[in-house]
């Protein structure tokens, strides 16, 4: 019974969360309503034996995405009219996704897929149990190869944006040490001759 009404106490913190992420017109109130969010998902994983994946989501998400969000967003001089523009441009077409994902989750939710047996597994906790275990176990043994290529496209991501960082001349004013050697008195100095003119 308790574990229920956690439950629900954090779930309908997420969906308050959430929605102030979509709503807030500040950008860091929004990074910061993420934060919260993120916390809630960790807590509601922690009431589903989920150790592993809520403890990765605080340390990956909270502690190093949403930090990075938050000095991108506080440094980047952001236009809110421009924003607000564009909110109310694109709410039409968000209100259609939104209703859209409600009707998948609940057909997902309304399934009897999750009342199958293949999921008595983690209905208790078995003496011994390392959730951290079997994930690991899963995830190299009957998706191993799905792993690899995850790994593989995120390498290709991360030498493509290499590449297009370094593709772009860098314009620098930075002196270069060969060229201050080399120079004459000719090529920094040059003395015009000018006839004086007088007073009238």
């Amino acid at each position: 019974m308790i574990e229920l009404i956690v439950f629900y106490i954090f779930g309908a913190l997420l969906l308050g969360a959430a929605t102030m992420v979509v709503v807030m017109r500040n950008p860091v109130h929004a990074a910061l309503f993420l934060v919260l969010a993120f916390f809630c998902s960790a807590a509601i994983w922690l009431l589903l034996q989920a150790e592993f994946l809520a403890i990765a989501l605080v340390l990956v998400y909270v502690g190093a995405v949403m930090v990075l969000f938050l000095f991108v967003v506080m440094m980047l001089d952001i236009n809110m009219v421009t924003i607000r523009e564009g909110f109310a441009r694109y709410l039409p077409f968000g209100l259609f996704v939104a209703i859209l994902m409600f009707l998948v989750m609940g057909l997902v939710v309304s399934s009897d897929y999750f009342l199958s047996d293949a999921f008595s597994t983690f209905s208790h906790v078995r003496e011994g149990y390392s959730n951290t275990q079997h994930l690991g176990q899963t995830l190299y043994t009957e998706y191993l190869y799905q792993f690899e290529i995850a790994g593989a496209i995120l390498l290709v991501a991360i030498v493509a944006a290499i590449s297009l960082s370094m593709s772009k001349a860098k314009v620098t004013k930075a002196p270069n040490p060969g060229d201050q050697v080399t120079v004459k008195k000719q090529d920094r100095l040059r003395i015009v001759k000018m006839d004086a003119e007088g007073k009238e």
